[in-house]
Parts: structure tokens; C-alpha cells; sequence
């Protein structure tokens, strides 16, 4: 049965180079949303943090988290962070992987295996 896999994240991004190489090199045919030129819809940003949280999704350690003010950073809540990704997607961590509705975020190749196995 076909899979419905999606790719969400920044074309540029070394770690999304890595991830897509992997779906390439493995034969697993998949749609790239650059949600850095295309954004990313509330309804869609919502709906992963309603399935993997806030807290997975936001990525504390790229530069334009860090780069925020820390008046910004500090006592984050769902309702901001949410507000912070859809202003600049580049915070939102990545690659985030669809496969039928179903979310892995980041990328590991073992991971990656399992789920296509």
C-alpha cells in the first residue's frame, strides 16, 4: 500500500540534505515543504504540537532562537511558541517527517529504517 510521506523543513539545512538523501538512497518517494520560503500553516503547526508538543517541535538550539531577546525566550508558553514558529519558521526544528499523518521529528537513520521497514 502507498504511503502519503511528506518532508517539512529548510532546503539548506544540512540535516534535511541527510534526511532526504536517506529517503532518496532507500526508494521512498516523498513531497518537501520548505517552510522557510512556503511557511507553514496555524492549523498544520497546531496539529503536530497537538501530536509531538511545543516542546519537540521548538528548536532551541538553531541561531534564531538564540538570537531572540531573552525576554522572548523566557516563560515560554504553547500559545508563544507557536506565535515564534509561524513568525520564523527557521525555529521550528527539523526535518519534520509525514508519513500518513504520523510524526517523527529530527533525523535518525535508524529511525528512519524502522519506520520504513
Amino acid at each position: 500500500m502507498a504511503r502519503s510521506v511528506t518532508i517539512y523543513g529548510i532546503k539548506a539545512c544540512d540535516t534535511m540534505k541527510k534526511a532526504r538523501a536517506w529517503l532518496d538512497a532507500h526508494g521512498v518517494a516523498h513531497a518537501f515543504h520548505d517552510y522557510k520560503t512556503a511557511g507553514i500553516a496555524r492549523a498544520v503547526l497546531e496539529g503536530w504540537v497537538g501530536q509531538v508538543g511545543w516542546e519537540t517541535l521548538l528548536n532551541r538550539s538553531g541561531t534564531t532562537f538564540r538570537k531572540l531577546p531573552d525576554a522572548d525566550k523566557a516563560g515560554l508558553s504553547e500559545t508563544r511558541a507557536v506565535a515564534l514558529m509561524l513568525a520564523q519558521p527557521a525555529m521550528i526544528k527539523r526535518p519534520v517527517l509525514d508519513v500518513d499523518g504520523v510524526l517523527t521529528v529530527g533525523f535518525k537513520p535508524e529511525a528512519y529504517a524502522a519506520l520504513f521497514a
